[in-house]
């Protein structure tokens, strides 16, 4: 695997943005997922990801957005072999070769589960992270009183090269809890198109500890971590619906995006008081 290997090469169709006329988050993960494989085969650990439980984190930064029909590419590269695996990926528009997303992968492995000579044969290509630093983010002090913002079934459409709940149908999933809390503070259907408004990610922190396979019920319950002049954070939690054990949970920050201007909006002071019903508290910094 050379520096920063090309892993995905492709475009944005319109039928995969948004209300927010963007590209959809969940497509971008669908893209991840296949610069993960195609970064893993590179560096010999294919199989290793296919038959691996163990827990991964993407730290995402969103610096500009995608629109329909915009070509782009993304490339990887190991970026470090702390706590097991840190992969990096940028997402790049094709036409200019600015970077318009970042992306820090840390599969979280116990001691000896990589094997010793897989390091040694993976340390020479690691490469020096030049995108933002990841920051910590306080995680709520329970989960106990969520609001529930999906329920459902895995799919067949679902299901990833390994058979599991894949990266794009979870993130869909947390796309939609997104909607329902949007609508539980005033910001429903109606009020998006009348107003012009919509939430945009820039970003995003998703925790993979789990896997549902086919027919598993699944439910997902959100709530708000912070709530600013134009800014909000929502937090979600995808857990197996019979057991209760979590399988992933998802930071989202976004703006109130005003769709004209392409800039941030105030929150309307009605939205703000139904969002402070929602407010869950947070474990200190």
């Amino acid at each position: 695997m050379t520096i920063w290997t090309e892993t995905y090469r492709g475009t944005v169709p319109p039928w995969q943005c948004d209300i927010t006329e963007h590209f959809t988050i969940a497509f971008y993960f669908d893209r991840i997922g296949e610069a993960e494989r195609t970064a893993a085969e590179a560096l010999g650990l294919r199989e290793f990801l296919r038959g691996g439980r163990f827990p991964r984190q993407f730290d995402v930064r969103f610096a500009r957005e995608l629109r329909a029909g915009s070509s782009f590419h993304i490339e990887s590269a190991p970026i470090g072999l702390e706590g097991g695996l840190r992969l990096g990926h940028r997402v790049i528009d094709s036409g200019n070769g600015e970077v318009v997303t970042w992306v820090v992968e840390q599969w979280e492995l116990v001691h000896g589960e990589l094997p010793s000579e897989r390091q040694a044969a993976i340390a020479p290509w690691i490469v020096a992270w030049d995108g933002p630093a990841t920051e910590s983010r306080p995680e709520p002090q329970s989960m106990v009183d969520l609001l529930a913002t999906g329920r459902g079934r895995v799919k067949p459409r679902d299901l990833s090269a390994n058979d599991r709940f894949s990266l794009e149908a979870i993130v869909h999933r947390f796309t939609d809890a997104s909607l329902q809390i949007g609508a539980a503070i005033g910001m429903d259907a109606a009020f998006l198109e009348s107003n012009r408004r919509g939430f945009s990610t820039f970003e995003l922190i998703l925790r993979i500890t789990g896997a549902l396979p086919l027919d598993d019920p699944y439910l997902v319950e959100s709530g708000i971590g912070h709530f600013g002049n134009s800014s909000m954070r929502m937090i979600h939690r995808l857990s197996d619906a019979r057991t209760g054990a979590e399988v992933a949970r998802m930071s989202q920050y976004g703006v109130n995006l005003d769709l004209d201007a392409r800039r941030p909006a105030r929150w309307p002071d009605q939205t703000r008081e139904r969002a402070g019903k929602l407010l869950i508290p947070l474990e200190e910094a």
